[in-house]
């Protein structure tokens, strides 16, 4: 019996993906294969993933211009919420599933189709991002992943391929998987899953090596409005220029390198590389202008929900309740967070070294030791008696006093 009779695949033009389409047809029994690629800024040519998807049997091809919102709905959202998951991955590839989801699922309301189908594994986390966000936003909706359940190594999945037509990768494929967007670089795979061994050089693309890199610092302004970035070195921009200008800039003094272990969502640690020098500097740039313009409380406490947050995306609950619920707090804080962020770029360090607000809650009168001094130093020995009041009391007890 057919699960499904019209299909919309997420496709990238890779082996598996290819694959999906003539086994959903011959062994699934699916009718049309629709596939859908998401140009999220990857830098690929996708006009030959369009063609590759038709070549392999899809009755249409889709590629869906996405960059925009990818950075205005989900990275600048990202950024205010200060987003790192295990504080140090900055979601790159995680925040786009959530989009990649909406969009599948737009697809397939438009075209009738009875189910979405992607070619993800059943060991890593996007199976799960894509599973969750579709059934979130359509529960009503078939999802197939013919990947998780076909059970073919990489070589029989190719033999397969090429019996459909599907002609075999031209060159030895690397042995590292890899995923690219606007916003970053995830690699792993090959080499890279023995944790002791250094990554090489070969699998960075977006940052220079340190030795590559400027013997001089280069400083770099980024100004905020509202806790969302709107200039660079004092010229106003829109996102996706000023994320592709700070990856550049960034990337050339080898910042936003990251090599982990990471606790995947199914379970497992996992070695990752990742690259992200822009969203790296604007979330470091952000924090610290938070610590100018949000009170003591306030900054503490969300750091609390920043963890979550960062959570929720990794583990694939962008449309979860929660979620909505933290955005709603994140979105309140993030009023007066406007001025600007001098950061220092040097040898893959990013350093806040200046930052300036009309919201500053910084008082000169009050910080200084010098002649200025307004802060009335009398008040403390009473503020500090009152403070220190129940650990005095409970040390007096303690020792039967």
């Amino acid at each position: 019996m057919s699960r499904a009779t019209k299909v919309v695949l997420a496709y990238s033009g890779g082996v598996d993906t290819s694959v999906c389409i003539p086994y959903l047809k011959n062994e699934w029994g699916v009718k049309e294969v629709i596939t859908l690629a998401a140009d999220l800024g990857q830098g690929d040519e996708l006009e030959g993933v369009r063609k590759k998807a038709l070549d392999s049997g899809a009755v249409e091809s889709l590629v869906i211009d996405v960059i925009e919102p990818l950075i205005k709905e989900y990275a600048f959202p990202a950024i205010q919420a200060n987003a790192l998951y295990e504080n140090r991955y900055p979601l790159a590839t995680a925040l786009a599933r959530p989009l990649i989801a909406k969009i599948l699922v737009d697809a397939a309301e438009k075209y009738g189709a009875d189910a979405i189908a992607h070619g993800c594994t059943g060991k890593g986390n996007d199976q799960v991002r894509f599973d969750v966000a579709i059934a979130a936003l359509n529960p009503k909706i078939k999802i197939l992943a013919p990947a998780r359940e076909w059970g073919m190594s990489r070589e029989e999945t190719i033999a397969y391929g090429e019996k459909y037509g599907i002609p075999a990768p031209v060159k030895k494929s690397s042995p590292y998987s890899i995923d690219k967007n606007l916003l970053g670089m995830a690699i792993e795979a090959g080499e890279l899953e023995d944790p002791w061994v250094e990554a090489p050089e070969e699998v960075y693309n977006m940052t220079k090596a340190i030795a590559d890199t400027p013997n001089e610092p280069e400083y770099v302004e980024i100004g905020f409005e509202g806790g969302i970035p709107v200039s660079l070195n004092g010229e106003g921009m829109g996102g996706i220029e000023l994320i592709t200008k700070l990856n550049q800039i960034a990337g050339s003094h080898g910042v936003g390198r990251i090599d982990m272990i990471e606790n995947r969502l199914v379970g497992i640690k996992s070695r990752e590389i990742y690259e992200s020098p822009a969203m790296w500097v604007l979330i470091q740039a952000h924090r610290d202008l938070e610590s100018l313009t949000l009170t003591a409380d306030v900054t503490r406490y969300k750091r609390g929900i920043e963890e979550t947050y960062s959570q929720l995306v990794y583990n694939g609950l962008w449309f979860s309740p929660l979620k909505g619920a933290l955005d709603a707090f994140i979105q309140q804080t993030q009023e007066r967070v406007t001025g600007v962020v001098r950061v220092k770029l040097f040898k893959g360090s990013a350093m806040v070294v200046g930052r300036q607000s009309g919201n500053s809650l910084y008082s000169f009168d009050l910080a200084t030791y010098g002649a200025e001094d307004e802060f009335d130093h009398k008040a403390a020995e009473g503020f500090i008696y009152v403070w220190g009041l129940p650990t005095r009391v409970w040390s007096e007890k303690l020792r039967g006093e």
